[in-house]
């Protein structure tokens, strides 16, 4: 095995990454060759082209099915919804491989305290958003967590020892996400130790296939779940396997769901769902031209005007289909630590190498058609990805007391 690898790495200019390999012990030699032939070196072939955007196809304004208008056939959809839920036709998949690092956390980012004068962890609210389902629907909606290498042994035992915070444990299934390598910026592979290279969690956009992986699209086929709610860990006030946003997909006849807010300004950092060569697209608030960013339609409201909050419900059999189809993948710049020449941990505090990662927003371009469900943002959107300011704690605690959570 040694020498197969030794071969694999000389190919690629990687033979550092066995630098320590004669230090270790067998079973720490037996894992280090067996994470390095787990790794993808294909990837690398992307840093050659890394400053190449991929380019987009024509772009156009999407609507949304509006607040107003899901209120008027609201009974219609909570219906549908309801009733594919009591049918075990609904899962919900939480997209937890994150670490809380940004936040000055370093444990799973869902074991972040977000009260003040009690505990309420950020896992404990996404279960009570859940449960609020559970108990309108009197159904268990079975919940499927993803979680990372790093972070799979903390976050299984912290739903443990919290008894999965009354959910039925029955009902909820952990699986790990796939894993990229991270390089330095002369696409030389790190080393995080002497036995193990260092690889970060392969980004949001590949749930489907790690699920898949995991086996446990058996147990979906086997179960008859028809429809999964895909959610992002961070935004603390989301509904999750939400009656009338699955009731609206299924009532519209739509392949996909997207839950949208209108836009607080023009320029608001946020993916806006739209139409790409007649097919569902999030464009990135980057990848915006001014006249994308300004332009308004008839009634003056801004023609792309929907950003998406990572709240996504997808027809399973429409999944199944594009697996094998190239999600692209994204290299994203980062502070990367890593072993030095002499053996020492560094920890960078500037961006040193790249990493490799898909986005779900791309899954969405795959589906023939996705339904942009408009919800309130104060009520839906209190993402927490900072420590202050925008988008933190801070602002995610100040709407949760808005909206009558005890913290």
């Amino acid at each position: 095995m040694y020498n197969d690898v030794k071969k694999i790495l000389e190919k690629y200019g990687q033979t550092h990454l066995l630098k320590y390999y004669n230090e270790l012990s067998s079973e720490n030699q037996v894992k280090l060759l067996n994470q390095i032939n787990s790794i993808d070196f294909s990837l690398l072939s992307l840093l050659d082209n890394k400053e190449h955007k991929v380019e987009k196809g024509k772009l156009e304004p999407l609507g949304a099915l509006t607040i107003n208008e899901i209120e008027q056939k609201k009974d219609e959809f909570l219906a549908a919804g309801l009733d594919a839920i009591r049918k075990g036709k609904v899962g919900a998949v939480l997209l937890a491989g994150g670490q809380g690092t940004r936040l000055g956390f370093d444990k799973p980012k869902g074991m972040l305290n977000v009260g003040i004068t009690k505990t309420l962890y950020l896992f404990e609210c996404l279960i009570n958003n859940i449960m609020a389902v559970v108990k309108q629907a009197d159904a268990w909606i079975p919940l499927f967590i993803m979680t990372s290498e790093k972070n799979n042994d903390d976050t299984v035992n912290f739903f443990e020892e919290n008894n999965y915070f009354g959910y039925n444990k029955d009902y909820v299934s952990f699986f790990i996400q796939e894993m990229a390598p991270c390089v330095d910026y002369n696409k030389k592979i790190f080393l995080e130790a002497k036995d193990r290279v260092a690889s970060s969690p392969n980004g949001n956009g590949g749930w489907f296939s790690s699920l898949k992986k995991a086996g446990l699209s058996d147990k979906i086929e086997r179960d008859g779940i028809e429809w999964l709610n895909v959610f992002a860990v961070d935004n603390v006030l989301q509904k999750i396997a939400d009656p009338c946003f699955i009731g609206a997909v299924i009532a519209t006849g739509s392949q996909s769901g997207a839950k949208v807010v209108s836009k607080a300004a023009p320029d608001e950092k946020v993916g806006v769902l739209c139409l790409e060569d007649g097919r569902p697209s999030i464009v990135e608030y980057y990848e915006m031209t001014e006249e994308m960013t300004t332009l308004r339609d008839e009634s003056g409201r801004l023609a792309y005007n929907y950003g998406v909050i990572l709240n996504y419900l997808f027809r399973v059999d429409s999944l199944e289909d594009s697996v094998g189809k190239t999600l692209p993948v994204h290299v994203v710049e980062k502070k990367i630590p890593y072993i030095d020449e002499n053996g020492s941990y560094i920890k960078p505090e500037k961006p040193n190498g790249y990493k490799f990662e898909t986005l779900v927003l791309d899954m969405v371009h795959m589906q023939d058609n996705c339904l942009s469900y408009e919800v309130v943002r104060n009520k839906e959107f209190a993402p927490i990805k900072n420590k202050t300011g925008v988008d933190s704690l801070e602002s995610a605690r100040e709407l949760m007391k808005e909206n009558g959570i005890e913290l």
